[in-house]
């Protein structure tokens, strides 16, 4: 590692960051007709996308570690400052390498998992899409850009959790999730657009160099909150967490990603971005430990209660995820490593054990603790694999989970009371891990095989090459630990710290307070491996007897807004034409009086002008139309009275120098009496308007009101100086640009014309659906005449 501080002042080319992001794009393309061709055999080929893109992010690992922080990008919306731009340095070269990487053993895995399944191709599709949408969350600079990315993981994740949608569990679960991660998507939006308008700020390259800027803010508190609420529901805090364990309704090739290298990770990857700018505050050094620590021990907890090897592990990463946040939230640059460390470490351990998770249900047709045992000897390859995993995950020399828990015990261990309970709280979760990590890589190994196990086997190839890939990670990056620190941890953790720092820790013991914690973890976490049979019980009575939970609180919450929505569609959409226009006429009103009032912006009364005579009498018929309409007693008779009111208006256009406007207003008020008179033929209603005297008052005081409130309005605008600058641009410019020299019609027609196709489009698909109506209403008729049994009630 360099001793400079990074410089954002290098290009990645926009050639290669295209193709780097593009490239999960293209297997997800190709990924439907090469499955149908090849099968399952095009895994293989499907799987050179991403790794190509793991090969051009090693390329760039050299620049990266010598403390260059590359960026690309072009323009994207420059009227609002937003650019399609990329940020390449320590922190988003580990997490491209770890999804790129992953991903392509899993493609790889997912070929064998799922081989003859009739989806596979939409499969492959939708983890080729997910991975290209993490890949862009993970490198975006701009940070509307984040924001698309952020919204497209949750889609994409909601596609994959769904797969299989004809289960009801599983489109829980998918919806589940949706609603929980894209609600804390919202609250990001909203962090990060205050961050851009009140700060300026449009880029994490700006956030991080803008040093106290967030912190000195008055607004950083909301600013906190609403980034806290994204990430922690993306990364499933408590109580937040009830989506994950959900999620493993998904394909196990979906759950060995998300939980390993991409989705639950995002809500970390933000805060560890974003630590340089929101860190070293109280309430950041205090929200995240709190929620982390709660969440480490919640999940351990709860992941010992479970039976099936999913849910254990899933329970394991709301766990890890907790150990992380908390880690961010301590403040030290020592802790911080750490989670970078436990980062990695995490990745590789939990995608193999997913994988043998899924390899064991492959082979042995289940997936149930207590329904397994003596899987050694017709498994011995996923029992390696898991072993291996097992081994870094409880932090056995000489993993790389071994190096993450020293430097974790390091960073909490110290004499204040802050300090003995973080490092009390990561011995619990670190123990109970260590036995869940056994109960999945160990129980259904070893023993005798159940009866009912009918001929358990090896899967093939694809199937355990991604876990046991995985695992031997999880030893060799700690034997070669310098080359490791050098290349990929160190970078990143300068990143996160936001100075160079340089990691040491290697796979050769140190002995002191660190070791020792280690060392009192694995026992402590052998002891809960005995016996979990008894703390699963405890654990299952304690929450029956708790009863509630943010499950059952989120099937709570769902069917209350439900309710709600019904109740409030019912008073609003009523169906009642009139209580439509009332409420309309009421807004109206509102809208138009209120700011006035508060204000003190009225208009003053103006002076009677001087009328001709053809004006008076013009004035005269809209008076004489406006009372003709008032006292009309049928109700076609009202509507050719309110005519008059229109072909006045015409009377005044063409006094005033406009013919052709006149034309125009002379028929569409033609066309609008007829239309409506027709319309009023054929609907059922009485002749004349029979409303009680108190109804007709009511409504006669709601128009008189929004009729004064039009009328003030425009005696106020009139009242203001007039602005000749759109006027004096058409009368220049309608006939040099557009050729014509009636102004109002090349206004129409060239500088709103696009406007003008809208109001054509939709009146003729307004045509389209009265056209369909009625045909649908002639049919039935029709059906009537012929037999009337048919008739719809």
């Amino acid at each position: 590692m360099t001793a400079s501080l990074p410089s954002p002042d290098a290009s990645l080319s926009g050639l290669l960051t295209l193709l780097l992001l593009g490239l999960p794009l293209a297997g997800a393309l190709l990924a439907a007709p090469l499955a149908r061709l090849l099968g399952s055999r095009a895994a293989w080929i499907l799987a050179l996308f991403p790794a190509a893109a793991f090969l051009i992010l090693c390329g760039e690992a050299d620049a990266v570690r010598q403390g260059a922080v590359l960026l690309s990008g072009f323009d994207w919306i420059p009227s609002y400052g937003m650019r399609f731009s990329f940020r390449l340095d320590g922190l988003s070269l580990v997490f491209g390498l770890l999804i790129t990487g992953i991903g392509t053993l899993i493609v790889l895995y997912s070929g064998g998992y799922l081989t003859g399944h009739r989806d596979l191709g939409r499969f492959f599709t939708f983890i080729l899409l997910f991975m290209a949408a993490m890949l862009g969350l993970v490198l975006s600079d701009d940070l509307m850009t984040l924001i698309v990315y952020w919204e497209l993981t949750s889609i994409t994740s909601f596609l994959l959790i769904g797969f299989d949608h004809e289960r009801e569990r599983a489109r829980r679960g998918a919806i589940q999730a949706l609603v929980i991660t894209g609600g804390g998507g919202l609250a990001l939006m909203a962090g990060l657009v205050l961050i851009r308008e009140i700060l300026g700020l449009t880029s994490m390259t700006e956030v991080l160099a803008s040093g106290d800027a967030l912190r000195d803010s008055a607004f950083y508190l909301p600013i906190l909150l609403l980034v806290l609420g994204g990430a922690f529901t993306k990364s499933a805090q408590m109580p937040f967490h009830v989506w994950l364990p959900n999620a493993m309704e998904a394909p196990t090739p979906v759950s060995a990603y998300l939980h390993s290298a991409t989705m639950v990770k995002a809500g970390v990857y933000l805060l560890m971005r974003l630590n340089p700018a929101l860190g070293e505050t109280l309430l950041w050094e205090t929200i995240l430990p709190l929620f982390g620590g709660v969440t480490l021990v919640g999940g351990a907890l709860l992941a010992l209660r479970q039976t099936d090897l999913k849910l254990i592990l899933a329970y394991t990463t709301v766990a890890s995820l907790g150990l992380l946040v908390m880690l961010i939230g301590v403040g030290s640059a020592l802790a911080l490593e750490a989670a970078v460390l436990y980062l990695v470490a995490h990745a590789l351990f939990k995608g193999a054990l997913f994988m043998v998770a899924g390899s064991v249900d492959h082979g042995a047709g289940s997936r149930d603790l207590l329904k397994l045992g003596g899987l050694r000897r017709a498994m011995p390859i996923t029992f390696a694999a898991a072993l291996l995993a097992a081994l870094s995950m409880g932090g056995v020399l000489p993993f790389f989970g071994f190096l993450a828990k020293e430097v974790i015990y390091e960073a909490t261990a110290s004499a204040d009371w802050r300090g003995i309970v973080l490092t009390l709280t990561a011995i619990a979760g670190n123990a109970l891990m260590f036995a869940a990590a056994f109960l999945v890589a160990l129980k259904p190994f070893v023993g005798e095989k159940p009866a009912a196990l009918d001929h358990p086997h090896e899967g093939p190839v694809l199937i355990w090459i991604g876990p046991l890939v995985l695992g031997l990670a999880g030893l060799f990056a700690a034997l070669v630990s310098g080359t490791t620190h050098e290349w990929l941890t160190s970078p990143m953790a300068s990143a996160v710290i936001g100075t160079p720092v340089a990691i040491t820790i290697s796979a050769v013991p140190h002995l002191g307070l660190a070791f020792a914690l280690s060392m009192l973890t694995l026992a402590i976490g052998a002891g809960l491996y005995l016996a979990a049979g008894p703390i699963r019980s405890a654990v299952d009575g304690a929450l029956v007897r708790i009863g509630w939970g943010p499950d059952r609180g989120f099937d709570q919450a769902m069917r209350g807004l439900l309710k709600l929505s019904f109740a409030v569609t019912a008073k609003l959409q009523s169906g009642r034409l009139d209580r439509y226009m009332t409420t309309a006429f009421v807004v109206i009103a509102a809208a138009l009086l209120v700011p006035m009032a508060v204000t003190g912006a009225w208009p003053s009364v103006p002076a009677m002008p001087q009328l001709t005579v053809s004006e008076w009498a013009v004035s005269a018929l809209l008076v004489v139309g406006l009372v003709s309409v008032v006292v009309a007693r049928s109700r076609l008779t009202a509507i050719v009275s309110l005519g008059i009111q229109g072909f006045a208006v015409a009377l005044l256009f063409i006094l005033l120098g406009a013919p052709d406007l006149s034309f125009t207003q002379f028929m569409i008020e033609t066309l609008s009496v007829v239309i409506l008179a027709l319309v009023m033929t054929r609907l059922k209603l009485w002749v004349e308007d029979r409303r009680p005297l108190r109804e007709t008052l009511h409504d006669a005081a709601i128009a008189a009101v929004a009729g004064i409130g039009i009328g003030l309005l425009l005696l106020r605008i009139t009242q203001v100086p007039f602005d000749p600058v759109m006027s004096d641009f058409f009368t220049r410019y309608s006939y040099a640009i557009a050729h014509g020299r009636n102004i109002v019609n090349v206004i129409i027609v060239d500088f709103r014309g696009i406007d003008t196709l809208g109001e054509i489009a939709v009146v003729m698909t307004t045509g389209l659906a009265i056209l369909a109506l009625i045909r649908i209403r002639v049919s039935k008729r029709r059906v009537t005449a012929a037999d009337p049994t048919e008739a719809t009630p």
